[in-house]
């Protein structure tokens, strides 16, 4: 049975690929236009995949591709700035658990999707 990434495991696995084969981090500014980046390519996928927009001729969809990419550099983001992703997961999570409990149980706008 194949085990499951953590989400520490990746942000050692992208620390070890940073320093074996891309020389080094980038800094947070770069990274943060790399990250703005590449949520807009995942932007544009999700348009067209479920939305109205339609591909061009040749262009494809590759929605896991462009999520990993975004994953990729949020990590990086992560590792040069010493955020333990797996605490902060785990804080937000509970943040929103606390916070909206009932909210969204109590918006009509959400009763006819379940």
């Amino acid at each position: 049975m194949k085990q499951e990434l953590t989400l520490a495991q990746a942000q050692q696995q992208v620390d070890a690929w940073i320093r074996s084969t891309g020389v080094r981090y980038f800094n947070e500014l770069t990274n943060m236009a790399l990250l703005t980046e590449e949520v807009g390519e995942l932007a544009r996928v999700v348009a067209r995949s479920f939305g109205e927009q339609s591909f061009k001729k040749g262009e494809k969809a590759n929605l896991a591709d462009e999520m990993a990419d975004v994953l990729f550099v949020l990590i990086c983001l992560a590792n040069q700035t010493g955020v333990d992703l797996t605490k902060a997961f785990a804080v937000s999570l509970k943040k929103k658990t606390q916070r909206d409990r009932l909210r969204h149980r109590r918006n009509l706008k959400l009763q006819g999707s379940r």
